[in-house]
């Protein structure tokens, strides 16, 4: 079994981001009353395979210790989950990554619901290039990983709509 590439595991479940990584923190609103839908669909990989990401894993939900590689394109990014949520009103997982990911960190999905009725959809994340590829990226980098996360709230938000 292959170790986690970082040492701050568990940061994006308290939201206190270490130092020396990128950090993304990405917030919007799915719907209201969809709570329940929104939950089920970050916590069964269902909204990253409708936002056309291959998942690649033999679980059916993200639990602790549950391997999952994801796939963009051919590139792989294999990864473990390291936390997870299910309580009222608030759901979803974080996942740190493994040998081969072209980052190394951790990043969380979460949805929550406001008082009012309201689903938000959260990423948050801390990283550094890996590798070659992600160091070449430069500032590109970053700018795809906000938009990779704009992307998965879009996709929620119809999803649950």
């Amino acid at each position: 079994m292959s170790s986690l590439t970082y040492a701050e595991v568990g940061a994006t479940e308290t939201g206190t981001l270490p130092p020396g990584y990128r950090h993304l923190r990405y917030r919007t609103a799915v719907g209201r009353d969809v709570f329940a839908a929104a939950a089920e669909a970050v916590l069964t990989w269902r909204m990253h395979r409708a936002a056309g990401i291959r998942v690649d894993t033999a679980a059916h939900r993200a639990a602790p210790g549950v391997d999952v590689t994801m796939h963009l394109g051919p590139l792989p990014a294999p990864c473990r989950v390291v936390w997870t949520a299910e309580e009222p009103g608030r759901a979803g997982w974080g996942y740190g990554t493994l040998p081969g990911h072209p980052a190394r960190g951790e990043e969380a999905f979460l949805v929550t619901q406001g008082a009012d009725g309201t689903t938000w959809f959260e990423v948050t994340a801390f990283s550094v290039p890996a590798g070659r590829l992600m160091r070449a990226a430069g500032p590109a980098g970053p700018l795809f990983q906000r938009a990779y996360a704009a992307w998965c709230g879009r996709t929620l938000r119809r999803l649950v709509g």
